[in-house]
C-alpha cells in the first residue's frame, strides 16, 4: 500500500465527522501512520494490516490496546476496521535511551509496568494472544530455513541457544505484556507517560518486558536490579540475574531473528542486512557475558 492509498483508507474511515486531512507521522515500521485533526480534537491513525511472518494480528492489537487502556497505561482506542486503528493523539516527547536510563525515568516506566501486569489482563476480551520469545524465535528460524535465508545453516546453532535460555528461565508467570519496549514506545506528555504501540502484545511473562526494556535500552546491573527489585518486592538475587540475564539474550536473538525475516519480506527501505550484523553482535555478546558470569 502506498503513502496516498494509506492516507486515503485514513481519510475514509467512518468515525469522521467531516472531510479530514491526514498527515503523515514519521516513525512507523509494520504500518503507517497519520495525525488527523477533527472536530476539535486529534488522533493517530494506524493504516496495516496482518503481518503473519512476525505474528502480527490486528485484532490483538486492539483488544490489548484497549485493556492497557482501561488500566492507564495506553491512549485510548476511538476507532478499529479492519487495517485500521484509530487512537487519541498524545502531544508529548518521545523517549530515547538515555531518557529511559534516568533513574526518576526509569522509576515512572517501572510503575507504567507494574499496573499493566497487574492489571492489564482484567481488562482483556476475546481470544487471548500468547507471546512467548523462544516460540517466537523457533518459528523466525523454520521460516529462515524455507526461504533459503542467507544465514539458515546458522539456524540450528541458534535454536539450540535458544533451547539452553529457555531452560535457564524456568517457570514463569503469566500477566499480560507489551513485549516491545523499545524508548520510541514510550512518550512523556509532561505529567504523565504513555505506553503505545501493542501490536506484540499478549500474556507473557514480566521477565521479558524488563529483559526487553533493559536490552533494548542498554541498562546497567544497577538499574536492572533496581526494575527487578520493584517487580519482586525483595533483594535481587543472583539466581533472579542469571533469569534475567537470560531473558536478557532471547530479547537480543529475537530481535535479530526479526531482523533476518525483514531482509527477506520487508519493502521498507531499510538497511535489514546491517542492523542484522547489529544485533547479532550484540546477542553474542551478552550470551558469551552471560555464560561467563
Amino acid at each position: 500500500m502506498t503513502l496516498d492509498d494509506a492516507a486515503g483508507k485514513a481519510a475514509a474511515l467512518p468515525c469522521w465527522s467531516g472531510p479530514v486531512d491526514p498527515r503523515p507521522v514519521p516513525g512507523g515500521i509494520t504500518n503507517t501512520n497519520f495525525r488527523v485533526d477533527d472536530g476539535g480534537a486529534s488522533y493517530m491513525v494506524r493504516i496495516g494490516g496482518n503481518i503473519p511472518v512476525h505474528g502480527i494480528r490486528r485484532t490483538y492489537e486492539t483488544a490489548c490496546s484497549r485493556a492497557a487502556h482501561a488500566v492507564g497505561v495506553a491512549p485510548e482506542v476511538v476507532f478499529a476496521a479492519k487495517g485500521a486503528l484509530v487512537l487519541a493523539w498524545i502531544d508529548g516527547r518521545t523517549y530515547g535511551e538515555a531518557d529511559v536510563g534516568e533513574p526518576a525515568n526509569l522509576d515512572r516506566v517501572a510503575a507504567l509496568l507494574r499496573t499493566l501486569h497487574r492489571d492489564g489482563a482484567r481488562h482483556l476480551r476475546g481470544r487471548a494472544p500468547l507471546f512467548w520469545v523462544f516460540h517466537v524465535a523457533r518459528d523466525y528460524g523454520r521460516r529462515m530455513v524455507d526461504d533459503g535465508h542467507r544465514l539458515k545453516d546458522r539456524v540450528p546453532e541458534l535454536m539450540a541457544v535458544a533451547d539452553e535460555l529457555e531452560a535457564a528461565v524456568g517457570p514463569i508467570e503469566l500477566a499480560l505484556c507489551h513485549n516491545d519496549l523499545l524508548p520510541a514506545n514510550l512518550i512523556d506528555d509532561g505529567s504523565r507517560l504513555w505506553l503505545v504501540d501493542w501490536e506484540y502484545a499478549g500474556y507473557d511473562t514480566p521477565l521479558f518486558d524488563f529483559a526487553n526494556l533493559a536490552s533494548n535500552n542498554r541498562l546497567d546491573g544497577a538499574r536492572r536490579d533496581g526494575l527487578m527489585e520493584r517487580h519482586l518486592g525483595r533483594a535481587v538475587s543472583d539466581g533472579d540475574r542469571r533469569r534475567l540475564g537470560a531473558m536478557m539474550c532471547a530479547s537480543l536473538l529475537r530481535e535479530a531473528m526479526w531482523s533476518m525475516v525483514q531482509e527477506v519480506h520487508s519493502d521498507l527501505d531499510v538497511d535489514y542486512v546491517a542492523y542484522t550484523a547489529e544485533n547479532m553482535a550484540r546477542f553474542e555478546n551478552a550470551l558469551a557475558d552471560w555464560r561467563a558470569a
